[in-house]
């Protein structure tokens, strides 16, 4: 058995958990923040026999999109950077999306 930890995007969210309930997969829902840029993100676990792995994969990444984002001056590593005359740091594109999976074995797993 694994257990599967996934980091996606809010906006990924409802649709990766709503395929994988239609695939009969439960999931656990936990509301979680990123470090880098300091957005909301969900974290989704659920526990899967080791044949199932592969097929929960799938279905996360079918429903994880990547994403261009736009941060405004102040979120990047320059804002520790006081404004000098006026001058202020531009915005910075960054490439965002898909999601993280820590996959780990599962020694027991019970279920009352």
């Amino acid at each position: 058995m694994k257990l599967v930890i996934g980091v996606v995007q809010d906006q990924d969210a409802p649709a990766v958990i709503e395929a994988l309930n239609a695939e009969g997969f439960m999931v656990t829902k936990l509301a979680s923040t990123g470090g880098f840029l300091r957005q909301g993100n969900t974290t989704l676990i659920t526990g899967v026999a080791d044949d199932q792995l592969p097929q929960v994969k799938q279905v996360i990444r079918e429903h994880c999109q990547a994403r261009d984002l736009t941060l405004p001056p102040g979120l990047s590593s320059q804002e520790h950077l006081e404004p000098v005359l006026g001058y202020t740091p531009p915005t910075i594109e960054v490439h965002v999306g898909g999601a993280v999976l820590f996959v780990l074995d599962v020694e027991e797993h019970v279920r009352d």
